[in-house]
């Protein structure tokens, strides 16, 4: 579907302006409301932090640890990876900088692709009324291409603030070395060579990494919103820079959400499809969400990293074996079906349809 003119577009941030009511295509349906959109605070997951120095070098404890985090929740959060806080702080600054923008200097940047398109990921600025889903959700968003630079769409990169072309490409080169200090520290979990991982992502040029920029405005009717919708990443692995003092991360585990903690000298990592395929289930792609806060704006960086697609994906050979067989398809394109591909519910997620039944 094409993206709407830049003339029709109306940012999130600006739908309150007037009258302050939320309009109807943003509130949840009756079926979409579970009992936690009331008051009831939920309680916080039971997050492990990662110390990539004490990953590196192969610590068994931090290893176990890395290990049972992913086959349980599958996510960690990273910290000691050699990025300040000072510096993280500078990423976010970038990112509110950018949403705090006049709308007229934002839609210089417009979404104008085609959406699905197979050439090239979807870029620029925007918000989900360029998809026209059932119902919206309520946050503005921006999606670049960050990796490799050759690819980058630089048109498309915020001119204001004058830093941020700089202090991105900063943070992606750094999050790119953690993303490969991850992929062997996760093979050695698994007892298997440290390099066993890099069959999914190597140095191949089409390997991406994709940006989604998030802005999510307070919302009166915060509970009658989604920020965003519950829904599982397509990547092999997604790296989250999350606000520093707003929370609105939720994750899913055993049919109960769970708070995700803010850590600001953390990189909050969760595996996506494509690794859980490759692991043969051992490390699992969980379903998350984002809610939005009644009083506090919130901004979160969220890079995809996604796989050559037509690198044929599927799970490593030595994962297979007479105890746990194969559990999941071998396909190519991973990443193009899934954007195509919207389910309702966890239950309609795109990797359960690629699971073979024994």
């Amino acid at each position: 579907m094409a993206a709407l003119p830049t003339a029709a577009f109306k940012p999130v941030q600006e739908v309150l302006e007037g009258e302050g009511v939320v309009p109807g295509r943003y509130i949840k349906h009756k079926d979409e409301h579970t009992q936690e959109d009331g008051d009831v605070l939920l309680p916080m997951m039971d997050c492990t932090i990662i110390d990539l120095a004490l990953l590196s070098s192969s610590s068994p404890q931090e290893l176990a640890k890395l290990h049972s985090a992913l086959n349980s929740w599958g996510c960690v959060q990273v910290v000691n990876h050699g990025m300040t806080s000072s510096f993280l702080d500078e990423v976010r600054g970038v990112i509110e900088q950018f949403f705090a923008l006049p709308t007229n200097e934002k839609q210089k940047y417009f979404r104008k692709e085609e959406s699905g398109s197979s050439d090239a990921p979807l870029e620029g600025y925007a918000n989900d009324d360029v998809y026209q889903q059932k119902t919206l959700n309520w946050n503005d968003n921006m999606h670049l291409l960050l990796f490799p630079l050759a690819k980058c769409k630089f048109e498309l990169w915020p001119q204001k603030p004058s830093n941020f072309r700089t202090i991105l490409e900063n943070y992606t080169t750094k999050s790119k070395m953690l993303f490969d200090s991850l992929l062997r520290a996760m093979a050695r979990s698994l007892k298997l060579d440290e390099n066993n991982f890099f069959e999914l992502w190597g140095n191949d040029e089409e390997d991406t990494i994709l940006g989604r920029f998030n802005f999510y405005p307070r919302c009166p009717a915060s509970n009658r919103v989604d920020g965003l919708k519950p829904h599982g990443d397509g990547s092999a692995i997604t790296i989250v820079l999350q606000d520093n003092k707003v929370e609105g991360l939720q994750i899913l585990k055993d049919g109960k959400w769970f708070r995700v903690p803010i850590i600001p000298e953390a990189i909050l990592l969760f595996i996506g499809d494509q690794m859980e395929i490759a692991s043969n289930g051992i490390f699992k792609s969980p379903a998350h969400k984002v809610v939005v806060s009644p009083y506090n704006d919130r901004v979160s960086l969220a890079m995809f990293c996604i796989p050559n697609p037509e690198k044929e994906i599927g799970p490593l050979k030595e994962l297979i074996n007479e105890d746990r067989p194969q559990l999941y398809k071998r396909l190519k394109d991973y990443g193009k079906i899934f954007f195509q591909y919207y389910p309702e519910n966890d239950a309609d997620r795109l990797i359960h349809t690629v699971k073979i039944n024994y």
